[in-house]
């Protein structure tokens, strides 16, 4: 069957990177010989390559490096292949809960991955899972008394073919990396890690739903667990990870977010680690929460600096699709200044939009005042948030200095938010193959 030129453009947006890994697999060069490779692989006459103009899109740099030097002081890393399994007994594994009955991290699954880590002992020691069980710390541990940690936020899913897949896992141990580099925590191997954690998933494989509307939330944790008073990095550390299966993180149908935003609370500042998944940038936000609930608001969109510029929405970044001076749609994110999370959905939100080419999608700094301007001017079509826990949220109410300032996401004919979550849920469950999603055999 010949794909004439229509059919052929459809084949190339559906499917271009696979045709993009198949170039450079292969080196194949349109200008040289390497054309009629492509054309026999692709069934293609003349005429079709004539009427067809690709056009590609250099793909944006990432957002934090993908490796890491470790520090000569790290000493010896962890192996997969020294992983060792102690398998919960029969009266340690816990009845499992209903896909419906799901709240957010309530539920645990009944084994755990850890990895300890002791200088004195020359580094990383071998990687066990366990049954589910309580940590036994000194009370002096560096954790409890500095915040000497950090954490990151992955997910596996179930696919429509019964397979378990992850999404950009490398994405997380690189972030994870970075973060314990600027926390005085080791760093490790972030592939032997990801091995580590697909066996674990593996064991318990049973708690990942069976159901779209629900996942198995990945919690990779790394503290300091030195038993010495003093602000300075420890020469101790405890790296474990935990299952909790949950649902939606926003229930559904309640509609598009309500933000409170009020420019006296900030969430982070210039040369902190508003970047960092820490959770010293966490708890003290929990106040200001309730603060929003208070005021019938869902969460906290937050502000910086005397221009009220946008940097998160909760724990999620944020995006704003408007019509610019020049009468076209264009989509805004806050920058990688150092003042939000470089969160991977975030990145891979930019990546889609700039394969899409519908539209300019810019990392710029915007701020309240202005948005108000747009929503007045009948310019501001749709927000949302954006993150692993909710994938994209939409926004459609903002509470800031005494005003209600409507966004009409939901009221577009064709939301961007909805296409990008349907793009990114399809991955996620394997009804689009993509490079995104590993699949765990």
């Amino acid at each position: 069957m010949v794909l004439r030129s229509k059919h052929f453009a459809r084949h190339i947006f559906q499917h271009q990177h696979k045709l993009i890994q198949q170039l450079l697999q292969n080196q194949i060069r349109l200008c040289s010989g390497g054309s009629q490779q492509v054309k026999q692989a692709l069934r293609l006459d003349e005429d079709d390559i004539n009427n067809i103009n690709i056009r590609t899109v250099a793909p944006p740099a990432t957002p934090f490096p993908m490796t890491l030097e470790h520090a000569a002081d790290v000493g010896e890393q962890f192996k997969y292949s020294d992983l060792s399994v102690r398998l919960a007994a029969p009266h340690q594994l816990h009845p499992k809960p209903d896909a419906d009955d799901l709240s957010f991290g309530k539920y645990f699954t009944d084994h755990m991955l850890r990895i300890a880590y002791h200088r004195r002992l020359g580094g990383w020691q071998k990687p066990e899972i366990t049954p589910m069980e309580n940590l036994n710390l000194h009370p002096a541990a560096k954790v409890f008394h500095y915040a000497v940690e950090l954490f990151e936020g992955m997910k596996a899913y179930r696919g429509v073919d019964g397979r378990i897949r992850l999404f950009r896992p490398e994405m997380n141990m690189a972030r994870m990396n970075v973060t314990a580099h600027r926390s005085g925590l080791p760093t490790f191997d972030g592939e032997a890690l990801i091995k580590a954690m697909c066996r674990l998933i593996l064991i318990d494989s049973e708690w990942v739903p069976h159901t779209e509307s629900s996942s198995l939330y990945i919690r990779p944790t790394l503290i300091g667990i030195e038993p010495t008073l003093g602000v300075a990095s420890s020469d101790s550390a405890l790296l474990y990870t935990i299952l909790s299966p949950v649902g939606a993180y926003f229930k559904p149908g309640a509609g598009g977010l309500k933000l409170y935003a009020d420019p006296k609370y900030t969430r982070s500042w210039h040369g902190g680690v508003g970047d960092r998944k820490v959770g010293s940038n966490y708890g003290p936000t929990i106040h200001v929460q309730k603060e929003a609930l208070k005021q019938g608001c869902h969460q906290v969109l937050w502000l910086y600096g005397d221009d009220h510029e946008l940097t998160e929405v909760g724990v999620m970044n944020v995006f704003m699709l408007y019509i610019n001076d020049n009468g076209e749609k264009e989509m805004l994110t806050p920058p990688l200044d150092g003042l939000i999370l470089p969160g991977i959905t975030r990145d891979s939100i930019i990546r889609l939009c700039r394969e899409w080419g519908e539209f300019t999608i810019k990392e710029q700094k915007f701020t309240m005042p202005w948005i108000r301007q747009l929503a007045k001017k009948g310019r501001l079509l749709e927000m949302f948030g954006a993150g692993t826990a909710a994938v994209v949220s939409p926004i459609e109410r903002i509470a800031y200095e005494g005003e209600e300032i409507y966004v009409p996401t939901d009221a577009q004919d064709s939301p961007v938010y909805r296409r990008l979550y349907d793009t990114l849920t399809g991955i996620q469950y394997g009804k689009i193959d993509h490079p995104w999603a590993t699949v765990i055999d």
